[in-house]
């Protein structure tokens, strides 16, 4: 059975939530339809069921990236894209929201490639975006068609900021 395959691009909400307190989050924002820019690529989805979920998280980029591919259609992570940024290295708790993470971690890049597993984000919703990079110009993300995903540009979603060089978040 095919992993996944190109589909239009539909209106989708994520909601980067805050952290009350380490480890619980709630949901307010979402990234609409606006926030979503079809003409920059392609992206794909899994469908949830036959999935099987293998090994990673653990702390390298290249373990980030295989944390998402393993997650791929899923849903359990809708409005949480921080958390599954974080997951993805193998911790979660850390950052509070996508634009927390942002505004703290360093050394901040706004143009070129970002390299495999590098977080990238994006200024939507009232928390912001983050996501993964695949290291050729493409990112894993939540919020890609609904579900976790693979989009061929970092210009899937609107307003992108930049990336930071991944590693496992730590304030």
């Amino acid at each position: 059975m095919p992993v996944g395959g190109a589909v239009a691009a539909l209106a989708v909400a994520c909601t980067v939530a805050p952290v009350a307190q380490a480890g619980a989050a709630t949901a307010d924002a979402d990234v609409t339809a606006a926030d979503i820019n079809p003409a920059a690529g392609t992206f794909t989805t899994a469908p949830e069921d036959g999935l099987t979920v293998q090994g990673a998280a653990d702390g390298t980029p290249a373990g980030a990236v295989q944390w998402y591919k393993n997650h791929l259609g899923s849903t359990a992570w809708q409005h949480y894209c921080e958390k599954a940024a974080e997951n993805a290295y193998g911790t979660t708790g850390v950052w509070a929201s996508a634009n927390a993470h942002w505004n703290g971690a360093s050394p901040k890049h706004t143009s070129g490639t970002p390299p495999l597993g590098a977080f990238v984000y994006w200024n939507i919703s009232a928390y912001g975006h983050v996501g993964i990079a695949d290291g050729h110009g493409g990112i894993y993300a939540t919020s890609i068609g609904g579900k976790i995903g693979h989009a061929s540009s970092v210009n899937y979603f609107n307003n992108y900021r930049g990336w930071t060089p991944g590693a496992v978040p730590r304030h």
